[in-house]
C-alpha cells in the first residue's frame, strides 16, 4: 500500500515537472522522507537521481525545438556539477535534522521566487556577451545547495540563464533541464560515496515520475501556468513552513506551529485585501 503511494505521488511529481519545468526535487524529497520512510541523504540522493534523469528525458524535446543553448548550458552546468558534487560529499556528513532544515529553508526560497515570477532577459540583452564568471559563480552557488540538499533546481537556474545569459524565457526553461541533469548526476556522486541507495525503489519513482513529466509537458498548454506557478508556490511555503516546525525541539513545534500559522494568516490577510500591502510589492517587485 505505502508503494503503491509512493508511486502515485511520484506520477505526480512528474507532472509538475512537465507543467511548471520545475519543483521535482522540492517535493521528491519529502515524499521520500515522510511517505517511503527514508532517512534525509537517502532521500536527498534518491531525488537528485530521479530528478536528473527526468530533466535529461525532458531536456530532449526541447533540443528538438531548438530550446537548448548548449554552450551556455555547458558552461553553467559545468560550475554546477563542482559545486554539486562537493555538496553532496559534504551532506553526508550532516546530520539529518540540519539537512532538513535547510531544505526546509530551501523550499522557502524556491517559493518565494516562484511568488516574484520569472524574468525574462528582454530584447536589448538576448544577445549579449555571456558574463563567463558570473556564470561559474553562479553556477556553483546554486549546485552546492543541490548537491547539498537536493533543490534549488529549475526555479533558480531559469532567472539565472535568462537574466545572466541574456536568453529569451523559453531557451532559459529548456537550457535549465540540461544544467539540472548535469549538477543532479554530480550531487548524487557526492552522495554515492556515503549513501546506500534502494535501487528498486529509486528507480520505480524514476520511471513514474518519468511518465508524469510527459503527461503533465501535453497538459502545459491548457492550464494557466500563472495561476498554476502561484498555487504551488504557496503550498511549497506552506510544506516548507511544516518541515523547518518539524525539526524543532518537540516541546516548541506547538507554540512555532501557532506563531507560523498566525503569520501565515495575517499574510494572506495582507496579501489579498490591503491595496499598500508591502508583501504585494515584495512578491511582484513594484
Amino acid at each position: 500500500m505505502t508503494l503503491t503511494l509512493v508511486l502515485v505521488l511520484a506520477l505526480l511529481v512528474g507532472v509538475s515537472l512537465g507543467l511548471l519545468g520545475g519543483g521535482g526535487s522540492i517535493l521528491t524529497v519529502p515524499l521520500l522522507v515522510y511517505v517511503a520512510g527514508m532517512d534525509a541523504k537517502e532521500a536527498i540522493a534518491t531525488s537528485l537521481f530521479v530528478v536528473g534523469v527526468t530533466s535529461a528525458v525532458g531536456m530532449i524535446n526541447h533540443a528538438r525545438g531548438g530550446r537548448v543553448r548548449r554552450r551556455t548550458g555547458v558552461l553553467f552546468g559545468a560550475a554546477g556539477m563542482a559545486g554539486a558534487y562537493a555538496g553532496g560529499l559534504i551532506g553526508g556528513g550532516i546530520p539529518d535534522v540540519v539537512l532538513l532544515a535547510a531544505f526546509a529553508v530551501m523550499m522557502i526560497a524556491t517559493a518565494a521566487a516562484m511568488l516574484r515570477g520569472r524574468r525574462d532577459a528582454g530584447p536589448g540583452r538576448a544577445h549579449r556577451q555571456v558574463p563567463v564568471g558570473r556564470v561559474l559563480l553562479d553556477g556553483a552557488a546554486v549546485g552546492l545547495a543541490t548537491g547539498l540538499v537536493g533543490a534549488g533546481g529549475g526555479f533558480l537556474v531559469v532567472p539565472a540563464l535568462a537574466l545572466l545569459g541574456g536568453l529569451p524565457m523559453p531557451v532559459a526553461v529548456g537550457t535549465s533541464l540540461l544544467v539540472i541533469a548535469m549538477k543532479s548526476a554530480a550531487g548524487f556522486a557526492g552522495y554515492l560515496s556515503t549513501v546506500r541507495i534502494d535501487w528498486s525503489l529509486t528507480l520505480a519513482v524514476t520511471g513514474f515520475a518519468i511518465a508524469g513529466s510527459l503527461a503533465g509537458a501535453k497538459l502545459a498548454g491548457r492550464v494557466p501556468a500563472d495561476v498554476l506557478s502561484r498555487l504551488f508556490a504557496w503550498f511549497v511555503l506552506a510544506m516548507g513552513a511544516l518541515v523547518l516546525v518539524q525539526q524543532a525541539p518537540a516541546g516548541t513545534r506547538l507554540p512555532i506551529l501557532a506563531a507560523v500559522a498566525s503569520l501565515g494568516a495575517g499574510a494572506g490577510v495582507c496579501y489579498g485585501f490591503v491595496a499598500r500591502c508591502p508583501l504585494r510589492r515584495a512578491v511582484h517587485g513594484t
